[in-house]
Parts: C-alpha cells; sequence; structure tokens
C-alpha cells in the first residue's frame, strides 16, 4: 500500500514538473507558481486558467510518454531546497568541531557554501532517481478543478494510473 501510494506521488510530481515548466514558458516572466504533488494528481497554485493548466498538463504527459523526462526535474523544486537546507546543516555541524566559537565561524560559513553549491547537481539526481518517476505510460489525467477560495488560485489536476 505504501509503496503504491510513493510510486503515485512520484508520477504525479513529474507531472506537475513538466505542467508547471510549460506553463513558466506560456505566461510572462512575472508569473509565479507553486505545485505539490499528491497520490491522485497535484494542486497549481497560481493566478492562471484553468483551461491553460488542463492544456499544459495535457503536453507535459503526451511529452513525458514520448521520452522528454528531463521535464520530470525542475531547477525550481522543493527537493533541491531542503536537500541544499540538509547538506549545510550537517556541513555547518562537522565544519564545527571543537574550537571556540568564533575560530570556526570560517570554517562552518565555508562548509554551508561548499554543501548548497553541491546540492544543486545532487538535488536533480535526487528528483531523477527518489522524488520523481517519468514512466507514466498508464497515466491519465481526468480533470482540472478549481479547488476553495483564496487569494490565491488553486487548481486540482486529478489523474488515474491504469497500470497495475
Amino acid at each position: 500500500m505504501l509503496a503504491r501510494t510513493i510510486a503515485a506521488v512520484r508520477r504525479n510530481h513529474a507531472l506537475e514538473h513538466a505542467t508547471i515548466s510549460i506553463l513558466l514558458g506560456r505566461m510572462d516572466q512575472h508569473t509565479r507558481l507553486i505545485g505539490r504533488a499528491s497520490p491522485d494528481g497535484f494542486y497549481i497554485y497560481g493566478n492562471v486558467p484553468a483551461e491553460k493548466i488542463g492544456e499544459c498538463a495535457a503536453e507535459g504527459l503526451a511529452r513525458l510518454k514520448q521520452g522528454e523526462s528531463q521535464l520530470a526535474v525542475s531547477p525550481l523544486c522543493g527537493t533541491n531546497l531542503a536537500l541544499a537546507g540538509i547538506m549545510a546543516g550537517l556541513a555547518s555541524l562537522l565544519a564545527a568541531g571543537k574550537r571556540r566559537r568564533f575560530e570556526r565561524l570560517p570554517n562552518v560559513l565555508t562548509a554551508a557554501v561548499l554543501a548548497v553549491v553541491a546540492a544543486q547537481p545532487l538535488g536533480r539526481l535526487v528528483q531523477k532517481h527518489v522524488t520523481t518517476s517519468a514512466d507514466l505510460d498508464d497515466l491519465e489525467i481526468v480533470g482540472v478543478t478549481r479547488v476553495g477560495k483564496g487569494l490565491i488560485p488553486r487548481y486540482k489536476v486529478k489523474t488515474v494510473y491504469r497500470g497495475a
């Protein structure tokens, strides 16, 4: 049960990335979007018409099915931020050592910056192999609806997986 849920979130996470990538390419440069994957689809937060989200999601799904797996990995993904934070924290702890506080500050800062730089390519690898799956052959989009009422529009892109 847990493995199926994780696999579903990974597939929808990939489609969310592809959808946002295509949307950002078609909107003006000031458009701000946030996505969040779930087992039964994904959410898009942003001031974009539902029809445009549906079109871009359908295109993203088609392109991922045609092998454009790079669309599943995004430089804007929260995975990158989380990984950078974890790596910077761990590097800082390791660099702190047992010397007095002010003596170790340059080492701590250097270690944290290097960890954040190293996290960028590592974040893409983690996305590719852990948090997304571009294998969407049996995934279908079943609808796009606005959810709730708030300052920032929120849309649900509902998907269904027809595979085993």
